[in-house]
């Protein structure tokens, strides 16, 4: 992204908002691209879309946008922080790159360092206790056990369609956040279950709204036989935590169904090249969140070296 775009601003040089376009429109990864357009459409409220984008080189605007980004997204976790200050941080380097501003208008913003958070891992107990609700809608069971047994991330499975599955290995090809194809394998649970998901079903997405859609959508995103439409990330979160909001440490977020899983493992002794291929990750430092013990683990290990409970 390094080659310098002329647009036909004339000598103002370009608005805040197209001057956003330019440089998302060079962003190859389209989860990339996503997260980036919603620092730099905040940004644009705040400024104004139509604000020539040499402003950024002001003093005045370094410290609204610095006031701005705090007041913004203070009380926000470490990874969204930081993440909304890398789309921020990038199209700033971008802009420079093309001549566009020469100063850096993020320089008051700092990163904010990431707190390893241990309580994230869930018991097993207490998974297994949500996961073997029969009460709950088979849509859910199924979600979250799949979630579960195979520790993807929750985007990833609910983008799979029917035809993707392959039933009698237990097996399914996913597409990775960073855009690279992987495959997910579950267990005798997820088996059992999926089946009477589906009910007959050979195509359209797998987990599917209650109702059928509403408004128009791509024919890629609905089960044309009923006219329902792929579930959402939000419903599904949504779903989980009204379930889980009794339980110990309730509610639950899905992402910490893919976070115990390989905390599980890696209490199981799986090494590493396992648990890089159960996550999907290509590196090994992101790794280092998942070894930390659960506190149930550590429980575990603290009775067996308590000399009373070896008296016993």
């Amino acid at each position: 992204m390094d080659n310098v775009r002329r647009l036909g601003h004339g000598s103002a040089g370009p608005t805040l908002a197209s001057a956003a376009e330019a440089f998302l429109s060079e962003v190859t990864n389209s989860n990339t691209a996503r997260t980036y357009r919603v620092v730099l459409l905040a940004l644009a409220a705040e400024l104004g879309p139509d604000s020539p984008l040499a402003v950024l080189d002001t003093e005045v605007a370094t410290d609204r946008i610095g006031a701005w980004f705090t007041r913004r997204w203070g009380d926000a976790a470490a990874a969204t922080v930081n993440a909304r200050l890398d789309g921020l941080s990038s199209a700033v380097i971008w802009w420079r790159a093309q001549g566009w501003i020469t100063a850096d208008p993020t320089r008051r913003i700092r990163r904010r360092p990431r707190v390893p958070e241990r309580t994230r891992t869930l018991a097993r107990a207490d998974v297994e206790q949500l996961l073997g609700r029969k009460h709950l809608p088979v849509r859910e069971r199924t979600l979250w056990r799949m979630l579960y047994e195979t520790a993807a991330r929750a985007e990833e499975i609910l983008a799979l369609d029917v035809d993707e599955l392959d039933l009698g290995n237990r097996r399914a090809r996913v597409r990775r956040r960073s855009g690279a194809a992987d495959i997910i394998i579950w267990r005798t649970a997820t088996a059992r279950l999926l089946p009477r998901l589906l009910d007959g079903r050979r195509t359209g997405p797998v987990f599917l709204t209650d109702r059928r859609a509403r408004g128009r959508l791509p024919a890629v995103d609905l089960d044309l036989d009923t006219g329902r439409a792929r579930l959402s990330y939000r419903r599904a979160a949504e779903c989980f935590k009204q379930a889980s909001r009794t339980l110990p440490g309730g509610p639950w977020t899905l992402s910490q169904l893919r976070h115990s899983a390989l905390a599980h493992a890696a209490e199981d002794g799986a090494n590493t090249s396992t648990l890089l291929a159960y996550s999907g990750h290509t590196s090994v430092a992101s790794l280092a969140r998942y070894t930390q013990r659960s506190p149930e683990m550590l429980a575990r290990w603290q009775k067996a070296r308590d000399p009373a409970t070896r008296r016993v």
